[in-house]
């Protein structure tokens, strides 16, 4: 077992009445993951021989777009956390939906949200939409492993009880939910898992694809890649991650979200079913192209 280290939330912070303000790492993290998005895209309409014609869009349309991406990405990601993993709670109480503060952030919620935001930008620029997501497809996987990083941070979406030697002990609700199951409180740190699967590695592949391999001029495939690259990590990675309190219960002790029988899908991976199929299809189509 590895004891949690001593990390504090924020960055910087300062005790005002008994209340801490200041930078927490989980909004740095969005910073840093948005500036190097902005950075990944603008290299690569700056670098022609990627592309099998122009540059599908300017540099001063990446600028203007930056701030449609974050809209999305805030905008979805709430409102993904609230259809899919709190409806109740929300229902009951609506004024807190705007509450960002609270914490609760859906992945999937801000993917929708940037790909309306990217859609409806295509359309008003005249922008091949395929070539935007393969630049979106570069630009995420950064910002999901600093978000990951950060989450372990906070010491929150943590996964379920192990023995394993790598195992955690994480402090606050996550040793409270061992104590009340008389469980060991090590846990799998699923959080650094899906930091090296969805994030580092999707990084890795796909840049490497796009600036060394000319992928880029198969408009589609690095979004084809991302989006099954993405579904199968996040589909394996929930199968020791702890799922949202909600879903559990005496009759669903495992958290499924739907179940047939013995056997269940968590909510992670009901949502990542279509983005598999997608990502295949997208693919296919550019492979055949």
């Amino acid at each position: 077992m590895i004891p949690f280290p001593d990390i504090s939330p924020f960055l910087v912070s300062v005790d005002i009445n008994g209340h801490t303000f200041g930078l927490r790492w989980y909004a740095l993290a969005y910073i840093v993951g948005l500036l190097f998005g902005w950075w990944i895209i603008l290299r690569a309409v700056r670098t022609p021989r990627l592309w099998a014609a122009d540059p599908p869009l300017t540099a001063e349309q990446v600028e203007r777009f930056f701030t449609w991406a974050v809209i999305g990405i805030i905008v979805g990601g709430r409102l993904g956390y609230v259809i899919f993993y709190a409806p109740a709670t929300y229902i009951a109480e609506p004024w807190r939906i705007p509450l960002v503060t609270e914490g609760g952030m859906a992945f999937h919620g801000g993917f929708v949200g940037v790909m309306v935001a990217g859609i409806w930008f295509c359309r008003r620029e005249k922008i091949p939409m395929l070539s935007m997501g393969d630049l979106l497809a570069l630009a995420v996987p950064v910002g999901l492993m600093l978000g990951r990083l950060a989450n372990f941070v906070n010491a929150e979406l943590w996964g379920r009880p192990t023995t394993l030697p790598w195992g955690v002990i994480f402090p606050g609700e996550a040793a409270q939910a061992c104590a009340t199951a008389a469980e060991a409180c090590a846990r799998h740190p699923s959080q650094l898992y899906q930091a090296a699967l969805e994030g580092l590695l999707l990084a890795i592949v796909l840049t490497f694809l796009a600036f060394r391999r000319g992928w880029l001029r198969r408009p589609g495939a690095l979004m084809g890649l991302f989006l099954a690259g993405y579904a199968v990590a996040r589909f394996l990675v929930e199968f020791v991650r702890q799922p949202d309190a909600q879903f559990v219960s005496p009759g669903n002790p495992v958290g499924w979200a739907i179940q047939v029988g013995s056997y269940g899908l968590t909510m992670g991976q009901l949502l990542s079913l279509p983005m598999l199929a997608a990502g295949l299809w997208f693919l296919t189509r550019a492979r055949k192209r």
